[in-house]
């Protein structure tokens, strides 16, 4: 049982804490809204990669061979998914300034509710299938001779969660930081054109 939760840990970790694309929008968007809407962000990408870690610990080998053929495909719509984001995120805080020196008691757009994030960062943390590839090739590679229980199945799952989860809310806790330092209208507009700018370079530059 130690096994499994050690094991869970260390793919959880691995598989979180490498920053990509996704953790920089997560920083980027806890920074603009709140550190309620980070939480749920950041609980999205947790989930799932433990879904991914259950597909793993379920399915194998099988479910990882069955993704491969639409393994790129998918890459490229999670690429142009965060490219969308990073566009959009620019332009919108580029508006809003300007909004806001011609106008000054102009009324910023609502952010997106604590469901919509964590919908929104679940989606696009799912349409990455290298992370149930990553899984099933530890669940492989460190138990082909060993028979596992579905308790010490349920205990890798559930420890790779956690650590997963605790990477993610590191990271909000970050953007919340952040945002509480530009606070002011300059501030947020730099903040959403150099986050926007570094999301659509990793964007691009996502292995297809």
């Amino acid at each position: 049982m130690t096994g499994a939760l050690v094991a869970g840990l260390v793919a959880g970790y691995g598989i979180a804490v490498p920053v990509g694309a996704v953790a920089a929008y997560l920083v980027s968007l806890t920074a603009r809204t709140s550190l309620r809407t980070g939480v749920c962000a950041a609980l999205g990408v947790a989930t799932a990669d433990g879904l991914y870690a259950l597909v793993a610990a379920l399915g194998g080998a099988a479910l990882a061979a069955g993704l491969r053929p639409v393994l790129v495909p998918l890459r490229w719509a999670c690429a142009l998914v965060l490219a969308i984001l990073a566009v959009r995120g620019a332009i919108t805080a580029v508006r809003h300034y300007r909004a806001q020196r011609l106008t000054t008691g102009a009324t910023p757009p609502p952010p997106p509710s604590p469901a919509r994030a964590y919908l929104a960062l679940l989606g696009i943390t799912l349409l990455n299938p290298t992370t149930v590839i990553y899984f099933a090739a530890l669940v492989l590679g460190t138990r082909a001779t060993d028979a596992v229980s579905p308790m010490e199945q349920g205990v890798f799952v559930l420890a790779a969660f956690t650590a997963s989860a605790s990477w993610q809310l590191l990271l909000a806790g970050g953007g919340a930081l952040l945002g509480r330092v530009l606070t002011g209208r300059r501030g947020r507009l730099v903040t959403a054109l150099v986050s926007g700018g570094v999301i659509l370079t990793m964007a691009v530059r996502m292995p297809v």
